[in-house]
């Protein structure tokens, strides 16, 4: 697998034109070329950039990381003590293991830090972030399908398990239906925020991913929910609108909220019965402030 500068940019929140300057005054970046002359980076190359990334983040020096050799530079990543670090390493480590095809390493990366720090804080401060990550892969078509489903799958396992775990007391006097759009199969977000919910003991109804408005409409009908909640991921700009305009037209008498990757470009008026959050923050609030009976 190769990457472009702005993936290595993406990927690493270094601007591409520090990552051209580091290029001319240090030697810890070599990009291959192609044949028309455009810079290209390889696996290794990327996580020698991502390590750079994470130290001078940290307080070390580009000066001082140029005079590291690779091992050297690894280890001083390994001793890093700073919280943030340390989970800014945790995503590095899973990225790196996803694009080498170790899943294995995945999963045990990731059990351990649930063992750690428990399911919640990491899927909002390792998960997230991670997939923020291999969302540019995707969009960029550097992420080979069978790599995003391999690491989804692990995901989805700890979510399904922590969901079933909840056995807590209903407590709130909202029932919330979850669903995405026919069209939308990236269900892991909406897996999480129906763990949250559960978490706190509200009432949730689970439609699923792909879920035909049909059939929402039956589970509406059914259930009589005071919400509706989709996270959005895949969708165009021209299609998430006949999505609002169609939740506003079909079920204008229940709030619905929205959160997923197609909110956060959105400026557009929205109906009066839609809310968007653009944030996991934005998500986490809008659960803990439900009201309790």
């Amino acid at each position: 697998m190769v990457f472009t500068i702005k993936d290595i940019e993406n990927l690493s929140g270094i601007k591409a034109h520090t990552i051209r300057i580091w290029e001319q005054r240090y030697s810890f970046i070599k990009p291959q070329r192609s044949e028309t002359n455009i810079r290209y980076y390889t696996n290794e190359e990327l996580k020698i950039i991502l390590n750079i990334a994470l130290l001078n983040k940290h307080g070390y020096k580009i000066s001082s990381i140029d005079k590291m050799t690779s091992e050297k530079m690894a280890e001083s990543v390994m001793l890093l003590t700073d919280a943030e670090a340390k989970e800014d390493l945790v995503i590095n480590e899973l990225l790196n293991s996803m694009i080498s095809y170790k899943i294995d390493e995945f999963e045990n990366l990731l059990e351990k830090h649930v063992d750690q720090a428990g399911l919640e804080s990491t899927i909002l401060r390792i998960i997230f972030p991670f997939l923020q990550k291999v969302g540019v892969l995707w969009v960029t078509n550097h992420l080979n399908p069978a790599q995003e489903h391999l690491v989804s799958n692990v995901i989805r396992q700890k979510l399904i398990s922590g969901i079933d775990q909840q056995k807590v007391k209903i407590a709130t006097a909202k029932t919330i239906c979850l669903f995405l759009p026919e069209g939308e199969y990236h269900e892991l977000a909406l897996l999480f925020v129906n763990y949250l919910m559960r978490h706190r003991g509200i009432k949730t109804i689970y439609a699923g991913c792909h879920t035909p408005f049909k059939d929402l409409d039956t589970i509406v009908n059914q259930y009589r929910p005071d919400f509706l909640y989709s996270h959005i991921t895949s969708t165009k700009s021209s299609r998430f609108d006949e999505i609002l305009n169609h939740l506003h037209k079909k079920f204008g008498n229940i709030s619905t909220v929205i959160s997923g990757r197609v909110t956060s470009n959105h400026t557009k008026k929205l109906p009066p019965n839609i809310s968007l959050l653009r944030s996991p923050a934005e998500v986490k609030n809008f659960v803990d402030q439900l009201p309790v009976k």
